[in-house]
């Protein structure tokens, strides 16, 4: 599917309007809009949707529905990412429908969940996911013509927007889908680029070793942004929304958006001296001591040995895969404005500035 050639669209965005760029929404409204009015987003701005606004999340027909009604004032332009190429996957061949309808099942949640239920239609007693499929196609007309009409990119004067990157070494006419939708981890490759490239797909917290944060990385030699916070993936993450004064400037500035509520930290606290974070695809533990509330666990790959919250555990064998989780310990000082992800019997799950970690004081 993916080895067809990719649609690039030439944008020619006016010298006064501020581009703003979103991406990996994951079916996330509340993310969407309040990102959207962080940013004092209006009529003189250019936004770019970079990709994978559906799926995942609760809401992606609505999402979807409003990036189609945004986009009719024709300042806002949306992106192909992997989890919108869903015209794609209806037209491969029906031995798939199989895989689709277990795959709605399963996760319960998604575009064709979604469009099911607002049809009427109960996922699980559908009998032919071909039959399924082609109303959905007649229902939902405008929704998959919309997503079938997205570039996999879009270039203009000074950047390339896509949603995982691109292939510096071929011009952009002659790339493939796959260039642009599944180029994993971009900023862990030796790639750089001419135009300044932006792109989404592979959440920022990823290349961190030691610490959690879902704030963007500006790779300045190599002309790459990448912005994924990690909306509705991570249970810290945040939708960014990266800000270009107008189209010839570098002067990058973001805004990022979270619902968890704010709070002042009473007591100073120092950097823990170490630490390491237990990310997804690399989350198999070993339960050393599991307990109510916290389970002290050893990393199977490099042996790190952390106290875990039992809940993030996946299941009650000892040896299972976990949530995301970092035991590392915030340097804060009296006064600072943390965001509250997780209240303990002990201490705090934080936020401060976009990077996640533990808070042993006093909020208020």
């Amino acid at each position: 599917m993916y080895k067809r050639k990719a649609l690039v669209k030439w944008l020619d965005i006016p010298e006064n309007r501020r581009i703003l760029v979103i991406s990996d929404i994951h079916g996330n409204m509340e993310y969407l809009r309040g990102v959207l009015d962080m940013a004092g987003f209006c009529d003189e701005d250019a936004l770019i949707i970079d990709g994978d606004f559906i799926e995942k999340g609760s809401d992606s027909l609505g999402v979807l529905r409003y990036v189609m009604e945004l986009s009719k004032k024709g300042n806002v332009h949306a992106i192909c990412g992997n989890c919108d190429d869903w015209p794609i996957i209806f037209k491969a061949d029906e031995k798939v429908d199989e895989q689709l309808l277990e795959y709605i099942l399963r996760k319960k949640r998604g575009i064709l969940w979604e469009m099911c239920n607002a049809a009427g239609m109960d996922p699980f007693e559908i009998e032919s996911f071909t039959a399924c499929k082609k109303e959905l196609r007649r229902i939902f007309k405008a929704e998959w013509d919309f997503l079938e009409s997205l570039p996999h990119a879009i270039e203009t004067e000074n950047f390339l927007f896509a949603h995982s990157g691109a292939d510096p070494q071929k011009p952009l006419s002659e790339h493939l889908i796959q260039d642009f939708v599944r180029c994993d981890h971009l900023l862990s490759t030796d790639r750089s680029f001419e135009k300044w490239t932006v792109v989404g797909h592979w959440p920022v917290m990823l290349y961190g070793e030691n610490i959690v944060c879902a704030n963007p990385i500006i790779e300045r030699a190599r002309k790459i942004i990448s912005i994924d916070g990690a909306c509705v993936l991570k249970d810290d993450g945040q939708l960014n929304c990266l800000i270009i004064p107008h189209k010839y400037s570098e002067d990058f500035s973001w805004v990022a958006y979270d619902p968890f509520p704010e709070a002042v930290v009473m007591d100073d606290q120092k950097a823990s001296e170490r630490s390491y974070y237990i990310r997804w695809g690399d989350s198999r533990v070993q339960v050393l001591d599991r307990s109510e509330e916290f389970s002290r666990c050893r990393h199977v790959r490099t042996g790190y040995e952390m106290d875990i919250l039992t809940k993030y555990l996946f299941s009650d064998s000892e040896f299972t895969d976990c949530n995301d989780c970092t035991d590392y310990v915030l340097p804060l000082k009296e006064g600072d404005v943390v965001r509250v992800v997780e209240v303990c019997s002990d201490r705090y799950f934080v936020k401060h500035k976009g990077i996640s970690g533990w808070y042993f004081g006093e909020l208020r």
